[in-house]
């Protein structure tokens, strides 16, 4: 796990390029405490810092062929590259080094372009080739890894794994997107390329960069998809016993470390799925980091961290934040993050890595399960409508792939804490198009009208959002209206949360696998009947009978989805209400002009709660007080 920058192109031979990379180099500092290289030619400077976890004294990088041609900067870890490794040297390939970096750099002289097939593992890399004047850039299957670029006015391209590292070139300044603001507004991520910064690009998911620095443009190609094909041969119990399969076989390469591994464990299925399997083949020495709040038992499931742990013979290790941790942070996240993305579940999520660093250098995690399994509890509700739909119109919209009335009755009482988001969602237009449906139940727009300044909401086009969002919601292969929502939360909800993994791990230089993420995994489970994967409307049906045998009783049936919920509001009368105060309603928030002062005084004053709207106010606040003011963090 590293951080990884560099400018191509025209711009890569002035003197001060240099001194540029250097600098940028030295804000990714927090990547890579392990070590740092640099390599520059006429074409292009490639800078890179170090954490080290795979042959730690010999893998050091930039990394170039024998002949000197091809020079590499690689962010991430390739899980089979011990296989790979093996199938090189039978071809001929001869090693200096045993890292997966060497084995990457071979395998694009091997197989150029295509060694994409043949990789399983959490990367974004990018390669300049001297002999085809080629810089090539990809990111792994489901953007685990981040990469960021910009082109310059003279045709050079500079890139990163943080934004905040791309402003350390002269020519490139920070400045606001109107339309990603839009889309950050409606759903907290931007879609897409689109950051929060004005020409500020993202590489997506599972898609490739290749530029000719003597050529215009540059070529953007999707290297991996899933395919919604359903399978229809197969029974619920083949599908259970290959997941499993796989389940182990991903979890087995991403053990494979030179320096000591644990395990996040909140007591949810998804984390405790991955603790029961690592520990079958670890041992149980594995060491596991979990957080709660002392404010409430609805903000506490420690007390199923701890029988799994108990259960699997493991060292659980436990962090209590408080609202001055959060108050203190806050602004540090923003930074860390580069642009705000999903919820407050960040904060805890970052002292429970804070923890885990202490331990550990690497940590498995369960992110992915729910948009890869069907997790969420919005899923359950859409279904319930289409339900009900389908029994007073007499209407089968999905034919065969329906969930049916009597079959989702049983598994209702999971519902029970979502009343609000079912008044909310029922409040109008029943009955419409599932893009319009789902839409509506992801859609964040509506909690910020009230505080946003006049101009900002007429600048708001929920037409053109919506379009965005249907353009990838109504995936043509994707017949079910189960598929439809999970592809959506898998190419936009999930890169959003990888950030914050990312973001979080790499605050404290802790690298963060996630064996759910694998795409193999990803795509038998794709392949399956809706009404295998989500039987009856159970959330992750498939995944918990394929871990029936494994999982503690209590774990496997729990229903009482809890996440990692912050307790703003019982926190609201201490300091964070001053914090809030302090920053929305501050001189600088005011002659912003982005929210309407009378609105926010109102909520602040008036509210005896922290909901969405504070939080989106403080976070976009607080984002141009680091960004685009200049605010220093110390």
């Amino acid at each position: 796990m590293c951080g990884i920058c560099g400018i191509v192109g025209p711009s890569a031979s002035h003197g001060e390029s240099l001194g540029v990379v250097e600098k940028m180099m030295t804000l990714l500092a927090h990547r890579g405490p392990d070590g740092e290289g640099l390599v520059s030619d006429t074409n292009f400077i490639f800078g890179h810092k170090r954490l080290a976890v795979i042959d730690i004294e010999f893998g050091a990088q930039p990394m170039q062929s024998v002949d000197g041609n091809i020079t590499i900067v690689f962010n991430g870890e390739i899980y089979n590259y011990l296989e790979l490794r093996q199938e090189l040297i039978q071809r001929g390939a001869r090693f200096k080094t045993f890292s997966d970096t060497e084995v990457l750099l071979k395998l694009y002289e091997e197989h150029g372009r295509n060694c994409l097939e043949h990789l399983n593992g959490m990367f974004a890399f990018a390669i300049y080739d001297a002999r085809q004047n080629l810089f090539w850039a990809a990111r792994d299957h489901f953007g685990m890894k981040p990469f960021y670029y910009f082109l310059l006015p003279d045709g050079g391209l500079v890139f990163a794994s943080e934004i905040k590292a791309l402003f350390r070139h002269p020519e490139i300044q920070p400045h606001l997107d109107h339309v990603s603001l839009n889309q950050y507004l409606t759903f907290q991520f931007c879609l897409n390329r689109r950051t929060l910064f004005k020409d500020v690009k993202k590489l997506e998911p599972a898609q490739y960069l290749l530029w000719h620095p003597d050529k215009d443009g540059l070529v953007h190609k999707k290297f991996w998809s899933v395919n919604y094909s359903i399978d229809t041969h197969h029974t619920e119990e083949y599908f259970s016993d290959k997941l499993l399969l796989l389940l182990q076989d991903s979890i087995r390469g991403q053990l494979r470390s030179d320096v000591p591994v644990g395990a996040y464990l909140s007591g949810g299925v998804d984390s405790s799925c991955i603790v029961c399997l690592a520990r079958l083949q670890f041992g149980k020495d594995l060491k596991c980091f979990t957080g709660k709040f002392s404010e409430s038992p609805d903000y506490d499931e420690s007390h199923y961290s701890k029988l799994l742990a108990n259960s699997q013979q493991c060292k659980l290790y436990e962090v209590i934040p408080s609202a001055e941790n959060f108050v203190e942070l806050l602004p540090k996240l923003i930074y860390y993050m580069d642009e705000p993305a999903a919820g407050p579940g960040l904060f805890p999520q970052y002292m429970v890595s804070k923890l885990a660093k202490e331990q550990v250098t690497v940590v498995l995690g369960g992110q992915g399960g729910d948009e890869i399994f069907g997790g969420y509890a919005r899923y359950l509700i859409a279904y319930l409508e289409q339900c009900l739909k389908g029994a007073i119109f007499e209407t089968q919209e999905e034919g065969r792939y329906i969930v049916e009335l009597e079959s989702i009755i049983p598994n209702l009482s999971i519902l029970q804490q979502y009343v609000p988001m079912l008044k909310a969602f029922w409040r109008a237009d029943l009955f419409e198009p599932m893009d319009q449906r789902y839409f509506r139940l992801i859609d964040r727009s509506h909690d910020l009208k009230q505080i946003l300044h006049p101009d900002i909401w007429a600048e708001y086009d929920s037409d053109a959002v919506f379009e965005q969002f249907s353009n990838i919601f109504n995936h043509p292969d994707t017949l079910s209206y189960f598929n439809k929502m999970t592809h959506f939360d898998q190419q936009t909800l999930l890169p959003a949360i990888l950030q914050v993994d990312d973001r979080v791990g790499m605050a404290v230089s802790l690298e963060s696998r996630m064996p759910f993420l694998d795409p193999r995994i990803a795509q038998l489970v794709a392949s399956m009947p809706p009404a295998v994967k989500f039987k009856g409307g159970k959330t992750k049906y498939v995944l918990k009978q394929a871990m029936a045998s494994l999982l503690p009783k209590p774990i496997l049936d729990r229903k009482d989805k809890m996440g990692f919920p912050v307790p703003l509001r019982e926190w609201w009368d201490g300091p964070l209400n001053e914090f809030v105060s302090d920053t929305l309603l501050s001189t600088s928030c005011r002659e912003r002009g982005l929210f309407d002062p009378k609105g926010l005084e109102h909520l602040i004053q008036k509210e005896d709660k922290f909901g969405r709207q504070i939080w989106g106010a403080l976070c976009i606040e607080l984002w141009h007080r680091v960004f685009l003011d200049g605010n220093e963090i110390q």
